[in-house]
This record gives structure tokens, C-alpha cells and sequence, in this order.
């Protein structure tokens, strides 16, 4: 049985190189013959095979700990390493308005997703495990964005995501024919929730087109800069947590089509002033909300799945590039405290996760974050941190499936089981 994501055959062949550079560097130093060759006989093979059958796995709690075991791999640093879907922490929380601590996020992310395994990884309503199927799917490791200067993290997040989402995908007999000409997709753990504008910026240069964004937030984040006041502005304040979405839509990064909206769900936030003005300004750049209290008055999660479907021609043979960018605030605290601008009255953990079914695997999905998890300020049971590796399980498990989807029904069953969905929904 295995129970990390690392093959036996990966390990070994890490195992074996590891063992010949060593004899080689003992060979030149103790003054051995330089042109000496280094090869591992059969029963040394069967050696390391036996100990890798002994000690070559982890259970959910051994282990270094990467997002749901996946391999680990200094990404920014090997440019060589490919991937279909890579894990990118982005640690940075200081363009917080309120509570900051999300860059610690990503690591508590990862540490709630240690119950995530290949061996255990099947989704019974897609019919597939993401972590068993045709995706290379690795953790990245973190971007190591600078806490002191706003305006270079901001020029690190943004070069860190042209750079992975530049990358070759690997090829190979299980590999999708991607309608996206084989371009990797990132899902970021964040961080506070202005490292979208980064994101949407790199994916504008990476698919050369405007972005369609779903976003799932307490809040609009759509605020004017000068909504902020202040007797002290400066143009970086202008990059927030809040205002990231206005920014982006200034920049010319998000799709504005008067018949293709983006979309807020979940919103319940105050306004400023005495009036709603900032829903006036919200339309105004071309954003469709669906409040928290809808999904009563909507029928529930299919109500809003379809609500925000509505939105998108499905039978375009050239979908819009979608990027999904989830604030965990959009739960209400009594399932995510562990945030930085908790709102009462908001959606429930089980709410969120089958709107998210029903829109991952039917969008075309091309990145994702999920963000603003302060794990200082969530329970001693990481519900807000296993709330977050929940929905990134369900992202990644529609990227995956969509992937198999775009290739023949023979390629669908490839990861296990009858191919097909077992979503209520």
C-alpha cells in the first residue's frame, strides 16, 4: 500500500544517485582513480528496494509537511521541474485593513491537509482521485515575498506567477490534450487577499486575454483607494486587500463585457457612507452580486450554482479563462474564525463546498486562490485551516476531472472507478 504521493521508483532512483555521487566525491577525495565508474549491483538494488518497503511510507501524520503529501520541490529555484497543477504558498499579510496574521496561512493549510493522501484521495461524486490520475501535481513550496516594502512583494508575487505559469507541462501517455495549449495551473494558499491583483496580472500575460474572476468573499473588494481616508495617502496604499479588484479592472486584467459579468458570492459586508454607492461603483465595473442571504431566497446551493452559470456561455468551443478566488470570510465564523475580517451571517462549510461541485467541474478553470486564513485566531481544531485544504481538494478535483473530460471517455476512467458523477447536485 501507498501512502504518500512519492512512487517507489522516485525514491529509489533519488536513493541510488544520491549513493553513487557519494562514492564518487569518496572515491576523489581519498585518492582513488577519478575515472572510476560507480555502478549499484542487483543486490544492492534489491537492498534499497527492501528498505523503501520498509520505511518508504508516511501516514497523515509523518512526514514533512506539504499539501497533502504531495512532492515538494523549490520551484522558482528548478526551472526544469514541470507540472500540470502546481501548491504555491504566498505568506504575506501586510496590506491587511483589520486583523493581520494570513502569512501564516499556507502553512496551516498544509497542516490541515495532512489527511489528504493518494492512497485515500478518491472523490466519490467525481469519480476520480486528483492525486492518482493523469496530473503531476507537486507543491511548490512558498513565494519568500518581503514583509517591509509593499511594493516589492507586490513585483515578487507577480514575477513568481508569470514564472510557474510560463512552465512546460510534462508530456507522456496519460497527459490531457489541453485546450489551453498545455499551460500549468496554480492554486495559491494565501496570505491576505491582494495577492489576486499579482495573480490576475500574470495570468493576462501568461494567456495574452482578459480573466473572468468568481469571487467568494463577505466583502466586495472592488473599494475605490479613497474609500480608505486618510490625512496621510500615498499611492501604495492604493494596494489592499480591498481594493486589489478595482485595481485589476483599471488595469484592463478582467473581462468587461456588459453579457459576461464577474461574479461576487456571499457578500453580507457593510457600505460605506450613507448610502449604497459602493454597489453602484461595484456595477459599474461590470460585477454581478449574489448576496450571503440569497441562497435562501435562490433555493439553496443549486440555486446559486446556477445563478452564477447563468453568466457563461457553456457551449463555447473557446471558454473564458476563469480564475476562482475564495476568501474564507465568505463562511461565517462559526465555521472559519481563524480570519481577518470575520462577517456574521455567512454560508456554512457544506454550502460553500457544493456551490464549489457544482461550478469546478464545468468552468474552465485556469487558476485559484484561497486566502485570508489568520490561523492565530481560529480553535484549537484548525476548523478554519481544514475548511480551506477542503476546498482546494474540490478545485483541484474539478481541474482535474475537466482535464479528463476534454479527452475521450476511455481517458475519463483512467483515474479509477465508472468515470462518472455522484454530485447530489
Amino acid at each position: 500500500m501507498r501512502i504518500t504521493s512519492l512512487s517507489s521508483a522516485a525514491i529509489l532512483l533519488a536513493i541510488g544517485t544520491q549513493l553513487v555521487q557519494a562514492c564518487q566525491h569518496h572515491g576523489h577525495n581519498g585518492g582513488g582513480d577519478d575515472k572510476q565508474q560507480w555502478t549499484i549491483r542487483p543486490e544492492e538494488l534489491a537492498e534499497l528496494k527492501e528498505l523503501e518497503r520498509k520505511w518508504g511510507t508516511d501516514w497523515s501524520f509523518s512526514g514533512i509537511t506539504t499539501f497533502a503529501h504531495l512532492k515538494h520541490v523549490k520551484c522558482l529555484t528548478t526551472p526544469s521541474e514541470r507540472f500540470d497543477i502546481a501548491i504555491v504558498g504566498a505568506p504575506f499579510d501586510t496590506a491587511t485593513s483589520y486583523r493581520p496574521g494570513a502569512r501564516f496561512g499556507p502553512r496551516a493549510i498544509r497542516q490541515a491537509s495532512s489527511r489528504q493522501t493518494s492512497f485515500r484521495g478518491f472523490n466519490p461524486r467525481a469519480g476520480i482521485n486528483p492525486y492518482a490520475n493523469w496530473a503531476t501535481i507537486i507543491d511548490c513550496g512558498d513565494i519568500p515575498i518581503t514583509p517591509f516594502d509593499n511594493a516589492v512583494a507586490l513585483e515578487q508575487m507577480t514575477e513568481a506567477f508569470v514564472e510557474l505559469g510560463s512552465r512546460s507541462v510534462p508530456v507522456g501517455e496519460k497527459k490531457v490534450k489541453s485546450k489551453e495549449k498545455g499551460k500549468p495551473k496554480l492554486i495559491t494558499l494565501g496570505g491576505d487577499h491582494s495577492l489576486a491583483l499579482p495573480a490576475l496580472r500574470a495570468l493576462k500575460k501568461v494567456y495574452g486575454r482578459e480573466v473572468r474572476v468568481v469571487h467568494f468573499d463577505a466583502h466586495l473588494d472592488t473599494w475605490h483607494p479613497a474609500k480608505y481616508p486618510s490625512a496621510w495617502p500615498s499611492t501604495q496604499s492604493h494596494f489592499n486587500h480591498g481594493s486589489m479588484f478595482w485595481l485589476a479592472g483599471q488595469e484592463g486584467l478582467l473581462s468587461n463585457s456588459s453579457t459576461h459579468s464577474n461574479i461576487h458570492a456571499g457578500l453580507r459586508t457593510r457600505l460605506s457612507g450613507t448610502d449604497p454607492s459602493d454597489f453602484v461603483d461595484d456595477s459599474s465595473q461590470n460585477w454581478l452580486r449574489i448576496a450571503a442571504d440569497d441562497i435562501d431566497d435562490l433555493g439553496g446551493p443549486a440555486g446559486v450554482i446556477a445563478a452564477i452559470l447563468e453568466q457563461f456561455d457553456l457551449n463555447d468551443p473557446d471558454p473564458d479563462p476563469v480564475y476562482l478566488s475564495i476568501d474564507i470570510d465568505v463562511l461565517d465564523p462559526a465555521f472559519a474564525p481563524g480570519t481577518g475580517t470575520p462577517e456574521p451571517g455567512g454560508w456554512t462549510t457544506r454550502e460553500l463546498i457544493r456551490i464549489l461541485r457544482g461550478l469546478v467541474d464545468v468552468l474552465n478553470v485556469v487558476g485559484a486562490d484561497v486566502v485570508e486564513v489568520s490561523p492565530a485566531y481560529q480553535g484549537r481544531g484548525e476548523e478554519t485551516a481544514l475548511a480551506a485544504a477542503q476546498v482546494v481538494y474540490e478545485v483541484l478535483t474539478g481541474m482535474v476531472k475537466r482535464g479528463l473530460e476534454e479527452n475521450s471517455s476511455e481517458e475519463r476512467t483512467e483515474g479509477g472507478g465508472d468515470g462518472k458523477a455522484h454530485d447530489e447536485l
